[in-house]
């Protein structure tokens, strides 16, 4: 018998007053996070959940995510977390494919959805039993008129609870794919999963209570809730919660606070080293933190390097995926690093490069990265068809193009989504990135196909250049054609102030290309 949220729990034995999380300066203990999760608890239960209830919750990185989140699992029931930045229509299809009863759900900010369309929105968009908000602004209307809030729902209840014992094999969280191709998918994943990936990345960061870590990913997001919330929770570390990413935001935090410990995305570390302020003691950062993680996303090397030479501190690359609970791959602090590489399979995780037979490939030859462990989900909720296509044997089939090095370290390649088919010949576009990166004028860059009549698909670049620098798209593509094999290099340059990204951080390469599609017209 297992359920996740002991975690939360043991600290009460071990830390009960250590501050579990800070936001906007406002401490809260691992005890005021359990008594508050134990209230969440109880009011669930009176409204008639029961043990394996899907529990829908959208909720920015404030206290209520780790106080629900908890509460919920507490009860038996299972979460299922909802990205902020969603439509109506989006939510709903969550929603109901989940068969969630309640809808825990932060009323936003003005520029988020939920806020634009309020309830009536959302009413009509699903089947939901219930909406909760979870917090409302003083300065505007609320969109949920009539509507009781989490708050004076939770004031009426008992700070006791008794946690149902789950056994660890029962779903603890339904995630939901980012659903580039077709509709999203719930992948489950047990208490087990979560708990031994959470088990997995603490050995990797060498956490304990005296560590402070920043959070500004989503929780949402499968990263931040296994490599932070739960591995922070876990190892009873004090935690720094920010709802938006931003530069200055993050820098002040991590010298504030004194921050061991930062997980983020490739954007956010390409945001930090660009950012600059004469007034702020980077030397005081450097002091504190000890280690960074870098996933969902391939971390450019020149980037990596740059970071580790700026701030002083080693960043791991690993690899992942909600199926993955996340972790798959990682660097190893106390093993050799290699810059581009995911590193090496984690504790209790197989992992190969395998042909379209699904057989292992030997080192230097390109293929799907294929895993299994612990680590891998139960299975898409409601659609066995998807579940039979993605494990088999026990393998889980990631749709990542990768490669094994002679001594076992791994490296993504690309997406199998995102290859580029020119002429008959495949291009990745990430090893485009990785040269044209290197070109001093270039900041940021995003390569993708595009529809072409004569080679079925050409190479765009979509660059952002260097602060103040000036160079024209031929000069770009001529120095691109001297560093990339003639098949490889863009015939396309597009400059961009900006890329778009999602909420966690990721570039949208989909966004680009229907970008493209729409000047094409």
């Amino acid at each position: 018998m297992f359920n996740l949220s002991t975690i939360l729990e043991d600290n009460l034995r071990n830390c009960p007053d250590k501050d579990a999380f800070i936001f906007n300066d406002v401490r809260f203990s691992y005890r005021q996070i359990n008594e508050a999760a134990n209230r969440a608890a109880n009011m669930l239960v009176a409204k008639g959940i029961q043990p394996g209830d899907k529990i829908a919750l959208s909720c920015l990185n404030l206290p209520h995510f780790p106080i629900l989140y908890y509460g919920i699992l507490k009860t038996g029931a299972v979460v299922v977390p909802v990205n902020v930045l969603l439509k109506a229509n989006e939510i709903g299809y969550v929603l109901n494919n989940s068969d969630a009863k309640v809808f825990l759900c932060f009323e936003g900010t003005p520029e988020l959805p939920m806020a634009q369309e309020g309830y009536a929105g959302f009413q009509q968009a699903v089947n939901c039993e219930e909406f909760i908000p979870i917090m409302t602004k003083n300065e505007a209307p609320s969109p949920f008129p009539d509507t009781v809030t989490y708050g004076q729902l939770l004031n009426q209840q008992p700070v006791e609870f008794n946690t149902v014992q789950t056994n660890g094999h029962d779903t603890a969280v339904i995630i939901y794919t980012s659903g580039t191709t077709g509709q999203p998918k719930g992948a489950e994943l047990s208490h087990d999963n979560l708990f031994l990936n959470a088990n997995v990345t603490r050995r990797l960061l060498e956490s304990t209570q005296q560590d402070t870590q920043i959070i500004t990913l989503p929780l949402f997001h499968i990263f931040a809730m296994t490599c932070q919330l739960n591995t922070g929770v876990y190892s009873g570390e004090t935690s720094i919660l920010i709802p938006r990413f931003d530069p200055e935001t993050v820098l002040g935090a991590m010298l504030k606070y004194r921050a061991t410990i930062f997980c983020a995305v490739p954007t956010m570390y390409w945001g930090l080293l660009n950012y600059e302020n004469e007034n702020l003691d980077y030397n005081g950062i450097k002091e504190n933190l000890r280690i960074c993680l870098s996933g969902g996303a391939s971390l450019p090397v020149q980037v990596l390097e740059d970071f580790e030479k700026k701030y002083e501190v080693p960043i791991l690359e690993g690899y992942g995926m909600s199926e993955g609970s996340p972790v798959v791959t990682f660097n190893h602090l106390h093993k050799k690093r290699k810059p581009g590489s995911i590193g090496t399979p984690v504790w209790g995780v197989d992992v190969m490069v395998a042909d379209q037979n699904n057989k292992p490939l030997p080192p230097g030859e390109k293929g799907q990265i294929l895993y299994r462990g612990h680590n891998v989900m139960k299975g898409y909720y409601k659609d066995p068809h998807a579940t039979e296509q993605a494990i088999k044997g026990g393998w889980m089939h990631s749709g990542d193009v990768g490669v094994m090095d002679e001594d076992g370290y791994f490296y993504i390649v690309d997406r199998t989504k995102d290859m580029i088919i020119r002429g008959g010949f495949n291009v990745y576009p990430r090893e485009v990135e990785e040269v044209m990166i290197r070109h001093e004028d270039i900041s940021l860059v995003a390569v993708i196909g595009v529809p072409d009549e004569q080679h079925g698909e050409e190479i765009k670049a979509c660059v952002v250049l260097e602060r103040g620098k000036q160079i024209s798209k031929e000069e770009i593509i001529h120095w691109s054609k001297e560093h990339l094999a003639t098949y490889k290099y863009p015939r396309i340059v597009e400059f961009m102030d900006t890329l778009p990204i999602n909420a966690t951080g990721k570039i949208m390469k989909n966004e680009l290309r229907k970008m493209h599609a729409t000047v094409d017209q």
